[in-house]
């Protein structure tokens, strides 16, 4: 691929020959215009075209020093430090502030400083896609590039690196003392308490990153001193890596203390600046090819900071995958429990449901009672709200299970067995299909539980109202209504449904938060030493709520909430003037006996069978948008990207073709799934 460059560089070299010339940058922006792709990823058209710049320096005499000499200049016209110390890292006003800010700018644009060399960076790198061009270019012509701009040596030339490398050095000094600073904030300390113990590395680089400046100074404070090696920084790179083993520690701490908001950005923040500091380093004291990959990196940081500093879905991502990982881990192990791998689990799992089924009876006819009060919107929410939530609380403290709640815990503990999966890929996805089966059968009983007891406790009810109060629950058109709004053809039952799934999710991430609070927040001990409580309780009594409030508060909190949901949901769509409203399996399985037996004539076979199929479909539409939120957002929050879902759809199909009852009933022995190629081995589990 051609491109001409020559006319680029006849510019170049007329304000080289011209006296006290200030640099031109708009001949930049237009060499990298003429090398920009078409495609962003098409990484032939991208390799060729930065080629062609490449062939031009070689083939195009004195282009190379021209160019190198035109860069150095227009570099030095600009404040540097704070491209270097500040572009693509996060401020130290923290997250909050951080969010304000950029909202803030996305609505009232900031002001640009057009003295600041980031500013420079932005009008030449204008366009969002140019950042994913840079990242696929090979590293091999970036090295041909940086080695072609690296030969010309003359004085004006030396001149210009030292300038750039003087301000290299007050944007490491910058960063030092910000990484010692983070370091001793109380959140961290408390976080990593050992670095009170000892002498904390975050200030002992700081203490090895001033010595190294201070000889590197003296080495450099004559012009001609541009020739000497530089001196060594190996103790301060140590240094740098002993911090980043302290960041390690307190992340995989989280899982035993927690984690909150505040620390996550700071360790955010702690590991973009230890990151800026090594590149810096490394371009002051390396020589050749390492040299040049630090300026590789550090060009494709710069630009691709442009777009990440105001962008509010790039701070939600850097500072929410620590936090989304603590919630999911938290529903991860609840949802171990939910998971049931022989009969007796299996009937456990059914009385635990069959409990719930009771309860749930009970809720939908105090719903049904409550629709006969003439309340305002918002008292009307409320009560329904209370109802909803104190029954979802009442069926964990007596640990029974409702069904719906399975799939944001199941695919949490889904996730975390994707990210730890070990073996050959066969083992892997034959272990998935194991556990896919068995969350689907427990799942199964779960729902059978709920509705096998809710049906006919709600029927029950109904009778003993009507034999009571010789009336029946509710009126003809009362009844007919609410069958209505399960018929999934003539009403917006599936659409409720999948409102419900998302209000399960989040009751999930809820659960999740608060266990994670309880921990960082230390719930249980700062209870067990309340002085009030201890007049009151006693402190045996204490201790024992104290231990069961810790263990239990996320799903107290995510019960309590997802009835809040649950029952403020069609009174927030009636003040908007939205059709926003739940369909849950439990309660729609409840509304449809009681619905069909408060008919003034006998109901059609037709309307019985409509309605029934509407709670079938509201139950597989819970399931399925709960689950599937729940499994992007914990893969999301591990990393963690599987590719084999194809295969693992056809193993856990040809399972269910060759032995279906595996889905609904447990097997006499532990399951075994099979691969269909013969010379691969089966798992057991």
């Amino acid at each position: 691929m051609h491109i001409n460059f020559n006319d680029l560089f006849l510019k170049m070299q007329e304000q080289q020959n011209t006296l006290n010339a200030v640099p031109d940058e708009t001949i930049l922006i237009e060499l990298v215009k003429r090398i920009r792709p078409e495609d962003s990823y098409n990484t032939e058209e991208i390799n060729q075209k930065f080629q062609a710049l490449i062939d031009a320096l070689l083939t195009t005499p004195t282009a190379a020093y021209v160019f190198s000499d035109y860069l150095l200049n227009l570099i030095n016209r600009y404040k540097q430090i704070g491209l270097f110390a500040d572009s693509g890292i996060l401020s130290l006003d923290g997250f909050w502030n951080q969010l304000a800010q950029r909202i803030g700018a996305h609505i009232l644009p900031l002001l640009s400083d057009e003295t600041d060399l980031k500013d420079l960076v932005y009008r030449v790198f204008y366009l969002r896609s140019d950042q994913y061009w840079l990242e696929n270019i090979e590293p091999q012509k970036w090295f041909t590039l940086f080695q072609l701009l690296n030969q010309n040596q003359n004085q004006n030339n030396q001149q210009a690196q030292l300038g750039i490398k003087s301000e290299i050095i007050k944007a490491i000094t910058v960063l030092s003392y910000r990484i010692s600073g983070i370091g001793l904030y109380p959140e961290f300390i408390n976080a990593q308490p050992e670095l009170t113990e000892y002498e904390s590395p975050f200030l002992v680089q700081n203490r090895e990153i001033i010595e190294f400046i201070e000889t590197y100074k003296k080495q450099h404070h004559e012009e001609q001193a541009i020739a000497i090696a530089p001196p060594d920084a190996d103790q301060a790179l140590v240094m740098i890596d002993q911090c980043r083993e302290v960041v390690l520690k307190i992340r995989r701490a989280t899982k035993r203390i927690g984690v909150s908001l505040s620390l996550t950005y700071l360790l955010s923040l702690l590991e973009q600046c230890l990151d800026r500091i090594d590149l810096l380093l490394n371009i002051l004291t390396e020589q050749k090819k390492n040299l040049y990959v630090s300026l590789m990196e550090l060009t494709k940081d710069l630009v691709a900071a442009h777009y990440v500093e105001n962008s509010v879905r790039e701070l939600l991502k850097t500072n929410s995958e620590l936090i989304a990982l603590q919630v999911t881990e938290n529903a991860s192990k609840t949802g171990e429990h939910y998971v049931s791998t022989d009969k007796k689990g299996f009937f456990d799992m059914y009385k635990s449901a069959a409990g719930a089924g009771v309860i749930i009876a009970t809720m939908a006819t105090l719903k049904i009672l409550m629709a006969r009060v003439t309340m305002a919107p918002v008292m009307q929410a409320f009560a329904y709200s209370m109802n909803y939530s104190f029954g979802f609380m009442l069926i964990h403290v007596l640990h029974f299970t409702v069904a719906t709640k399975q799939p944001a815990m199941t695919a949490a503990a889904l996730a975390s067995t994707v990210q730890h999966r070990k073996g050959s890929k066969t083992a892997q996805i034959a272990e998935l299909a194991g556990l896919i089966i068995n969350i689907i059968r427990t799942q199964f009983v779960a729902i059978l539980g709920n509705i096998s007891i809710a049906i006919p406790t709600a029927a029950v009810i109904t009778l003993l109202w009507q034999f009571a109060l010789d009336e029946p629950l509710m009126a003809h058109s009362k009844a007919t209504h609410l069958l209505h709004t399960l018929n999934p053809f003539t009403s917006l039952a599936i659409p409720h449904a999948a409102i419900a799934g998302v209000c399960l999710f989040f009751s999930g991430l809820i659960a999740g938060y608060f266990d994670n609070m309880a921990i960082y927040r230390k719930v249980g001990p700062r209870l067990k030493a309340h002085s009030r409580l201890k007049k009151l309780m006693g402190q045996d009594r204490l201790d024992r709520f104290a231990n069961y409030i810790e263990r239990n508060l996320g799903a107290l909190a995510g019960n309590f909430l997802f009835g809040v949901m649950l029952g403020s949901m069609g009174t927030i769509g009636f003040i908007l003037g939205l059709p926003l409203d739940i369909r849950h399996i439990a309660f729609a399985s409840a509304n449809f006996i009681q619905g069909l037996m408060c008919i003034n004539d006998t109901p059609e076979i037709g309307l019985i069978i409509v309605s029934f199929l509407g709670v079938l479909l509201i139950g597989l539409t819970n399931l399925f948008v709960s689950f599937s939120l729940t499994i992007i957002v914990a893969l999301r929050a591990r990393r963690v990207r599987f590719e084999q879902w194809k295969p693992l759809a056809k193993l856990v199909f040809t399972h269910f073709f060759t032995r279906p009852m595996d889905f609904f009933w447990p097997p006499k022995q532990p399951l075994q799934i099979e691969d269909q190629n013969p010379n691969q081995q089966k798992t057991t589990h």
